[in-house]
């Protein structure tokens, strides 16, 4: 009898070779729905700060999701969240979220921010679900119509 496979949420190296197409894939995906002036290209140096960190969802040892906390001092912002598009509607990406949320609390944040886009409609959705709320733009960000601001006190 084959074991079921196992999920396991963990902080990691977004420089590693198997991780480095999943960041590709979310460059990607960004990139085909938005113009390059609303859309950063994703650096593995910036998700290698300090003050980030960065963690992905395996099953059986692959990546099928990635995240990003990244700690502001006031607050922490999620960043570069994404799950492969095969493995969309399983659940995933509410699970990557509770795990970023997880270890938002361990290290002692309480709010938690983040930016999306107006194309992303399904994760609008499942950050509502979470409990996120619309706000005005925060940190280095500015308004703009392709962008919509959340924040939730954890």
């Amino acid at each position: 009898m084959s074991q079921p496979p196992q999920l396991l949420f963990a902080i990691d190296d977004p420089g590693r070779t198997d991780v480095q197409p999943l960041i590709a894939q979310l460059d990607g995906y960004l990139s085909g729905l938005y113009s390059s002036d609303s859309h950063e290209t994703i650096g593995v140096e910036a998700l290698r700060r300090p003050n980030v960190t960065f963690m992905t969802a395996r099953v059986d040892g692959t990546p099928l999701a990635c995240g990003a906390c990244v700690d502001h001092g006031g607050y922490v912002e999620l960043k570069h969240m994404y799950v492969l598009p095969a493995t969309r509607g399983m659940g995933l990406g509410k699970q990557m979220l509770e795990a970023l949320e997880t270890q938002v609390r361990a290290a002692g944040g309480r709010i938690v921010r983040l930016e999306t886009g107006t194309a992303q409609t399904e994760s609008i959705e499942l950050y509502e679900r979470a409990g996120y709320r619309r706000c005005s733009p925060f940190g280095d960000h500015f308004a703009n119509p392709s962008s919509i601001f959340m924040e939730k006190h954890l």
